[in-house]
Formats: C-alpha cells, structure tokens, sequence
C-alpha cells in the first residue's frame, strides 16, 4: 500500500461518515461495464463542490488492491450488482489528486517529474523484484509491473485539468502536459480504466488531439452518468423528510440543471449545508468570491450584458457551443464566455433548445452581486434599490414604484423596449429583491386568461401579500386593474388566503412616463 500506488480508503471513509453521505455508488456499475475495453476512458467534469472528488475516491476505495472495502460497500446499492465481488480492490490503482501536485510544482514540467517520480517510488516498493527497465520513467515501470506481475492498473486523476486554471496562457506546457497524459494512457494495455475528473471538458488544438480516446461526460451532455452530477430530486425529497425541511422551497433555491430523461441536479454543497444547518441559504458560493463571475460577465461581448440582464429577469437565452475551446482564456465571441458558465455551474443548459438560464436563485444572487457591484449604469442601482421598490409596493405608494421601474427601464440591442414582454423583463429586475419573499410566476393561467405576474408569498412568509401585477403598453393604467378584476386573475391564488395587492403598470410612448396604480384586495371578496 502506499501512497499514491494502491492507497486505502480512509478518504472514502471520511465521505461515508459525515453526516449526510447519498450513495452513488452506482457510479461504478458503469465503470464496471466499461473495464478492459475500447470505452475504459472516462473524462467527468463538473463544477466545483458537485461532488468530483468523493467520486474519485470511491473508485479508488472501490479498486485498490490497499483496501478491503467489502465491508464498507456492503450497504450501498453497488454490493446487489452482480459483478460487485468480482473487481472488489482487485486493481493496482493509481489514484493522484493533480491540483495537490501542481501545488508543489513550479512548472508544469516540474509536475510532469514530480507525479513521475512520485509514482514509480510506490511501485519500486510495491514489486521491489521486478527487473526495471528504465526505473525513472513511468511508463516503462508500469508496462514492467504489468508483463512480470500480470497486474493490471486503474489510472484516477481527480483535478486533471488544474493547469488549464493555473497555467491558462501557457499553450506549450499545455499541450506538453497533454501529450504527457496520452503517453501514459492511451493505447496501453496495462491500463484497464482511466477516470479524470476537472471543471473543464478536454482542450482543445485544432488537430491536436491528444485524448482523443476518452469518452466525456459534462455538464452539457452527462449521457448515462446524469444521476451522478449531483443529488436527484428524489434523493434530495428523501432528505428533506429526513431533516424537516419544505421540499418546495429547496427546489426554488438549489434546483435549475436539468438533463435528458427529465433528471434534476441539485448541488451536494448547497443542499448538504441546508440540511445541516436547516436554513435556506447561498452556500455553494461560499467556496468562491463573486469575483470569479464578474471577470466573465463584465467581458465587452456585444449582447453579453443584455444576455444576463435576460437571464437575471428569468429568461432563456440562445448559446451555440460549438465553437468553445475548453479553456478559462481563449473568447472569440460571447457564446464561449456562456459556454463556460455551463461547466462553472453559473448556468443551466437545455441540449434541445440550445438555450441557458440561471439555474436557480441560490445562482442568481450571485449575479446580482456580481452586476450591482458593476458599472452596469441604471440596472446596477435598480437592481440594489429592488428592496425599496417593493417596500414601496406593500406600502401602495404608487408614484415611488413608477419611478423605480423607469430607473430599470433601459434600451438594448438584444430585448428592444416596445411591448409589454420588455415591460415585464424590466419590472422583474426592478423587484429582483421578491424573490427573497416569494414564488414568482409569469403568465400563470387564473379565472378568464393569463396574469401577467403573480407573486405568491413562500410558506416562511405568510405575512406577505400576494401580488398581482398587470402590465400594460401604451394603454390605460387604470384599465390593467380592471382587467385582473373582470378576467379574475387572481383564482390562481386559490390555495392562499391573505391581503392581495392589484399592481395596474402601464408605459406611454409619447410621454416616456410609467404609470402604477395600486389596489389591496382581500381573498374570497366580490372584487377578486
């Protein structure tokens, strides 16, 4: 056993006995079904805190010959498959976490000797009766281990892509360090499984296509590994009986990556710390300032800030991913900055309509963050003074909140302001602080039509007045409050029962003026 060379599981260990530990280990029925063939080459990224890493480590406990781990994995669903026994810590297995390595390593060349030499050092101790060819080359040493001992390997790179991140100009050492992957990988038939998992899909070259072996799985196309992205909506209503905690509430905040088959992911970090610590709260961006987004967000792309505005307000936005290079500093065109929001997790992707959202608002906040401490003029103050413009609606002061939505209102390129849709995606960001107090809906069917917003105050709120809002375009004020009357609108609120607040909005063309009005209404009256 050492260290990098058949470890043990104490890592997966720590994994299992936290407090909250959701098994995937169907992960490795899988890579399982995949060992000693043509698709033994697996390359998963994800974001950060999704999980990487306990996955790592489950294949290694699963794996390595230093382990006995029957016991550890007899709970778990991978002990009722039948080839269970069968690959149990039957492997030498490498397993290295590379970002720890780079850590200690000045160059990438300097990386490339030190996971060498860390690496050969175990399998000298390991088969100290092997006749080494060349005992300070890695590849020969394992292709000696695997024709004298008959053993097979088991090659797991967490943190495969780090010196994409670290080294991010530096072309040559990267593709010197891909090219230092293929030789040790590809093509050998002492390798049986390769799992690497990053942030980052595979670069890029143009013809350079060093690894071009793996199969991989992200967060654009997961393929048969989407349940083990992050937590199933199943598995995170089991833990919401478990902890006593409002399932509905938990989808709002954390839900938002979906994939084929109708699999919803929920980040393991956020949903982890919610259950622990029972609150709501933004916790997978703990992990990171909103800095890292901003860099991205405020790149001078024409239609990049329209983009997000889109998406802050609720909206989809189109994205061809074609032309992304799988680096954090190679950006031809928008696309590539959204494209790598993806696989960062700040955006959800939807493979059939090749649009992204914001995943949920746990996500949102951060942008918001991110945009308010901006130079995004107007929106940047509207979106920090949402707070007041929706005090301003519970206390119906109807002047106040037309000046509010004239501070968001604001011309683009991509969302021209001239019907009422635009009306809408400017008051969304002019009340972006509701979200806080309630579920929004747009267009939700109710009496004789459609209400153009409904705000429906969340479970811990009930303090709140729901809201109805109608908008208007170049019309009558007073006529938007008519029609939620006549057209009842506020059936759809027929499970709440509380004060509800009539918002009439409309904007003249002439003047360049918004108008509000502001009724309070109470549920089951003849008015509503």
């Amino acid at each position: 056993m050492g260290i990098y060379l058949n470890p043990d599981s104490s890592k997966f260990e720590e994994a299992v006995n936290s407090d909250i530990y959701v098994d995937k280990t169907g992960l490795l029925a899988y890579t399982n079904s995949v060992l000693h063939t043509m698709q033994k080459y697996i390359c998963v990224s994800r974001p950060r805190r999704f999980g990487k890493s306990t996955a790592a480590n489950m294949l290694t406990a699963y794996y390595s010959r230093g382990c006995a781990a029957g016991q550890l994995f007899s709970r778990f669903e991978i002990a009722k498959n039948s080839a269970f026994k069968q690959y149990l810590n039957q492997y030498n297995t490498i397993s290295v976490n590379m970002q720890e390595i780079l850590s200690r390593s000045h160059s990438i060349y300097e990386l490339i000797e030190r996971f060498s030499k860390l690496v050969i050092r175990d399998l000298k101790k390991e088969y100290p009766d092997v006749d080494y060819f060349d005992d300070t080359d890695v590849i020969e040493c394992m292709q000696d281990v695997y024709s004298q001992k008959k053993q097979a390997f088991v090659v797991i790179l967490d943190e495969w892509d780090c010196i994409f991140r670290e080294y991010k100009e530096d072309k040559a050492a990267q593709e010197k360090y891909l090219d230092f992957l293929r030789d040790v990988l590809k093509d050998k038939a002492y390798i049986h499984l390769a799992y690497m998992t990053g942030i980052l899909p595979i670069k890029k070259y143009g013809t350079h296509s060093a690894l071009n072996m793996f199969d991989e799985f992200s967060m654009i196309d997961p393929g048969p590994l989407a349940e083990y992205v992050g937590f199933t909506e199943a598995e995170v209503r089991m833990l919401c009986e478990q902890y006593q905690m409002d399932m509905t509430e938990v989808k709002c905040w954390y839900d938002g990556y979906s994939f084929e088959n109708e699999i919803s992911i929920y980040s393991p970090r956020s949903v982890v710390s919610c259950m622990r610590f029972k609150k709501i709260g933004n916790y997978w961006n703990q992990t990171e300032t909103f800095e890292a987004l901003r860099i991205y967000i405020d790149m001078n792309f024409e239609g990049l800030k329209d983009d997000v505005l889109s998406m802050i307000a609720g909206n989809t936005v189109p994205v061809n991913i074609g032309n992304f290079s799988n680096d954090m500093s190679t950006f031809h065109f928008e696309d590539d900055v959204l494209t790598l929001l993806i696989h960062l997790g700040y955006v959800s992707y939807d493979y059939d309509s090749k649009t992204v959202k914001i995943p949920n608002e746990e996500v949102r906040a951060e942008y918001v963050n991110s945009v308010s401490a901006s130079e995004w003029g107007e929106v940047s103050k509207s979106l920090k003074n949402s707070a007041d413009t929706l005090e301003a609606i519970w206390q119906k002061r109807p002047k106040q909140v037309a000046e509010a939505i004239s501070q968001a209102h604001f011309e683009t390129s991509h969302i021209q302001y001239n019907d009422e849709n635009a009306l809408s995606y400017t008051i969304s960001l002019a009340l972006y602080a509701a979200r806080n107090f309630y579920v929004i809906h747009r267009e939700l069917a109710g009496g004789k039509g459609f209400a153009d917003l409904v705000f429906i105050p969340r479970k811990k709120f009930p303090e709140k007045p729901a809201i109805v809002v109608e908008l208007k375009w170049d019309k009558d004020v007073d006529g938007a409050i008519a029609q939620i009357k006549n057209k009842e609108y506020c059936r759809s609120l027929e499970e709440y029962r509380g004060n509800v607040l009539l918002v009439g909005v409309n904007y003249n063309r002439k003047t360049k003026v918004h108008e509000c009005v502001i009724e309070e209404d109470v549920i089951g009256t003849e008015i509503v």
